[in-house]
């Protein structure tokens, strides 16, 4: 792994990655003290469970790695071969490309290039800034080619509470819906489903001790800006909250969890709360899936802020 780029503003500091141009740390500045926002890695080492690592041009999963797109059938390299599934894109384990570094934000960018399966030209890029309001991350994607092309795109975004453990925490997301997933594959099975009176039901804020899930639920936005807001909290109120633009139609939630074979290193249980353009296996079901003509370019935005602000309540801080 090379190159990490250190960025700092306003009591936030963080530090990006060139290999999968990765979120390897953000934390923000609580009482003086240093309070981690995200989990974390040592640095040059892999990040363990793709932690941070952006996942373009597709989030998630694609069945066998088959789909048709205009017509064409294609087969991506299945690179889940457990589950045979080609999983989180092209680009999470490539060097990116610095465009720009300046004391609090950071540009990177990469051609996607031409893969098995994958004929298509895309550039794609990510700007990572730190303001009063925290972290604001911008993802760019250019149609460089002469065909129309799929995309999507998901951020592997592990979320944390300053040194509070997981089980003491609650969880509240901004979603309605859920989709149901083979547990075998981690595909989704049946139509998407109300949270209402299930364990997904996380509309209003929830311990999280016993709470196991891998699961995309359908993002939906309680605030007058049109942002989707996510918070977890410790129980004195401090926390995090991860927000998108309406871009992001899905959020994944995931808990690392040694019963299930997948322990965050040095921490047991952690949360990753998955910003998605579109569910899993999107190429074949083709929702919320973004199709990009020649020469068309898009773009969305998430952040990551302390829940505890200066300025606004506690209470506040699910509808920024």
């Amino acid at each position: 792994m090379t190159g990490t780029f250190p960025i700092e503003s306003a009591g936030y500091r963080a530090e990006i990655v060139a290999t999968g141009a990765g979120l390897r740390m953000l934390e923000a500045t609580v009482d003086g003290q240093p309070y981690p926002l995200t989990e974390t890695w040592p640095a040059g080492t892999k990040p363990p469970l793709s932690a941070g690592l952006i996942l373009v041009p597709w989030p998630n999963r694609v069945r066998d790695g088959e789909y048709i797109f205009d017509g064409v059938e294609y087969q991506l390299e299945i690179t889940e071969p457990a589950r045979h599934n080609a999983s989180h894109g092209l680009c999470r384990r490539r060097d990116w490309d610095l465009d720009e570094h300046t004391e609090s934000a950071v540009r990177l960018s990469i051609d996607v290039g031409q893969h098995p399966g994958w004929p298509f030209s895309l550039r794609v890029a990510v700007r990572y800034e730190l303001s009063d309001d925290g972290l604001t991350v911008t993802h760019y994607a250019t149609n460089t080619g002469e065909q129309r092309s799929p995309y999507g795109l998901g951020m592997h975004s592990f979320v944390r509470a300053g040194d509070t453990p997981l089980d003491d925490c609650t969880l509240e997301l901004s979603a309605r819906s859920y989709q149901p997933m083979e547990p075998e594959r981690m595909l989704p099975e049946g139509p998407v489903l109300p949270v209402q009176g299930t364990e997904y039901d996380f509309t209003s804020p929830r311990k999280l001790a016993g709470v196991w899930m891998d699961t995309p639920f359908t993002s939906v936005s309680d605030d007058e800006n049109g942002q989707v807001c996510h918070t977890l909290r410790a129980p004195d109120g401090t926390g995090a909250v991860l927000w998108t633009d309406p871009a992001f139609a899905w959020v994944q939630a995931f808990t690392a969890d040694p019963d299930h074979d997948q322990a965050y290193p040095n921490r047991g249980r952690a949360l990753a709360i998955e910003p998605m353009t579109c569910p899993p296996n999107a190429f074949n079901s083709g929702t919320d899936l973004i199709v990009l003509e020649p020469g068309e370019s898009w773009q969305a935005r998430w952040g990551l802020r302390n829940a505890t602000l200066p300025g606004r309540k506690s209470s506040d801080a699910t509808s920024v």
